[in-house]
C-alpha cells in the first residue's frame, strides 16, 4: 500500500462547501488585497497566539524579514541563531546585511541549545532567533533570561509550530516577537504562500504594519523603505476557514506520534523524537526519526510507496553561501550528526489507522 507524506486533498475534501464558500465570497466583493477576511483572520490568529497583535504578510519568510528589521537589524549588526534549519532563519538575517552566528542543537530536541548561546554573543550581537523546529518549542526561558541580561530582542521563528505551546505558553507570545508560515505542507496551511507576525509590542506591530506596505503611512508617503508583503484576501479567508480545525488536526497528529512511539520503542538503530519536560503541547509538523543507516532506509520506503523525506541533510556552518563565515566543518556535532541521519514519515491528520500501520510494518521491517 502506498502512503503518501502528505495529502492535502483529503483536508479540501473534508473542507469543501465551507472552503468554496469562503474563496467565493472574495471573488465576489473584489477585495483582493487587504480585503476584510484578512483583518478578521488577523483577529483570530492573534486570539488563538495569544498576543495583542497579529499582522498577515506574504510568507513566513517575509514574516522573519520584516519582524528583524522592526528590531532594528541591519548591516553591522549579529544575529544568533540556530544551525539546523530551513534556509530561510540564517537567509533572512543575510538579506537584511547583518551577519548570522550559528550555534548547535540540543541534540534531544533538534533546537537551539540555550547553553550555546552566551558565549557567541559579542558587542555587535542585536537579537537571538530561536527556531520551533518539527512543531515543538525551543527551551524558551534560559533564552529569555540570556536576553533580557544583554538587552537583546528575541525573534521566535515558528513557521513550523503554530500551537504549540512551552510551559503553557503559546508559540510566537513569548518572544518580542513571533513569525509563522502558511506554506500548504504546515499544519495550517494556505492555498500558496503566506505568513503571519505576532507581537505584544504595540511599536513593533505599528512599524510592521508600515513595513509591509512599502515603509508608507499614510499612503505615498514613505517613512522607510519597506516590503511589499501583503497576506492575500484569498489565503486569509481560506486560513479563516481551517483555523478552528487547527487544535483537533493537532491532536490526531499526536496521536498518531503516540503510536509510532510505541511501535518503535526499542527498535535497534531507531530514535524517535522527544518530547521535552517543557513541552505542553508538540504540534509534529513533522515525525522525525534518526538511523546510522538513514539513506538505506529512505530508498527502502521509498522502493514501497511510503512518503519520506530529509529535514534538513546540510546544516547552515556547510552551506556554501555561507563559507565567508569561517566555520570549521566539525564545529557543531550534533547539527552534523542530525543532518547525516534524519528523515520524517507521514504523519498528517488525515492519514488512516491502516496506513499508519503500513508505514511501521515497512519500517520495521527495513531495519530487521
Amino acid at each position: 500500500m502506498a502512503v503518501p507524506l502528505l495529502d492535502l486533498t483529503r483536508q479540501y475534501a473534508y473542507l469543501k462547501p465551507e472552503m468554496d464558500k469562503a474563496v467565493l465570497a472574495v471573488l465576489t466583493h473584489g477585495k483582493f488585497i487587504l480585503g476584510p477576511e484578512v483583518t478578521r483572520f488577523e483577529n483570530e490568529a492573534a486570539t488563538y497566539c495569544r498576543t495583542k497583535y497579529a499582522l498577515g504578510v506574504a510568507s513566513g519568510t517575509d514574516a522573519l524579514m520584516v519582524a528583524l528589521h522592526a528590531c532594528g537589524v541591519g548591516p553591522g549588526d549579529e544575529v544568533i541563531t540556530t544551525n539546523f534549519s530551513f534556509f530561510a532563519s540564517a537567509g533572512v538575517i543575510s538579506r537584511l546585511g547583518a551577519t548570522p552566528v550559528f550555534v548547535d542543537i540540543d541534540p534531544l530536541s533538534y533546537n537551539i541549545d540555550p547553553s550555546a548561546i552566551e558565549t557567541a554573543i559579542t558587542p555587535k550581537t542585536k537579537a537571538i532567533m530561536p527556531v520551533h523546529l518539527f512543531g515543538q518549542m525551543a527551551d524558551m526561558d534560559p533564552i529569555m533570561a540570556i536576553a533580557r541580561k544583554h538587552n537583546l530582542k528575541v525573534v521566535e521563528d515558528a513557521a513550523q509550530s503554530i500551537g504549540s505551546e512551552y510551559r503553557g505558553r503559546p508559540a510566537g507570545s513569548i518572544g518580542n516577537i513571533g513569525c509563522f508560515s502558511f506554506f500548504p505542507s504546515k499544519n495550517l496551511g494556505a492555498g500558496g504562500d503566506g505568513g503571519l507576525i505576532t507581537t505584544d509590542d504595540e511599536h513593533l506591530y505599528n512599524l510592521c504594519k508600515i513595513l509591509r506596505e512599502h515603509g508608507q503611512q499614510p499612503q505615498y508617503y514613505h517613512r522607510i523603505v519597506g516590503y511589499n508583503s501583503r497576506l492575500d484576501t484569498i489565503q486569509a479567508a481560506i486560513l479563516s476557514v481551517k483555523l478552528p480545525y487547527l487544535r483537533q488536526w493537532s491532536e490526531k497528529r499526536i496521536e498518531h506520534a503516540d503510536r509510532y512511539d510505541r511501535e518503535f520503542a526499542g527498535v535497534k538503530g531507531l530514535t524517535t523524537p522527544k518530547r521535552m519536560p517543557y513541552t505542553t503541547f508538540h504540534i509534529y509538523n513533522q515525525y522525525t526519526l534518526a538511523s546510522p543507516k538513514r539513506d538505506a532506509m529512505m530508498a527502502g520506503l521509498r522502493k514501497a510507496g511510503i512518503g519520506c523525506a530529509i529535514y534538513y541533510p546540510v546544516p547552515f556552518h556547510k552551506q556554501e553561501c555561507f563559507a565567508y563565515l569561517g566555520y570549521k566543518p566539525d564545529q557543531f556535532p550534533h547539527s552534523t550528526k542530525a543532518g547525516n541521519e534524519v528523515f520524517s514519515i507521514p504523519v498528517y491528520p488525515e492519514m488512516t489507522e491502516a496506513e499508519q500501520t503500513e508505514v511501521i510494518t515497512t519500517v520495521k521491517a527495513l531495519l530487521a
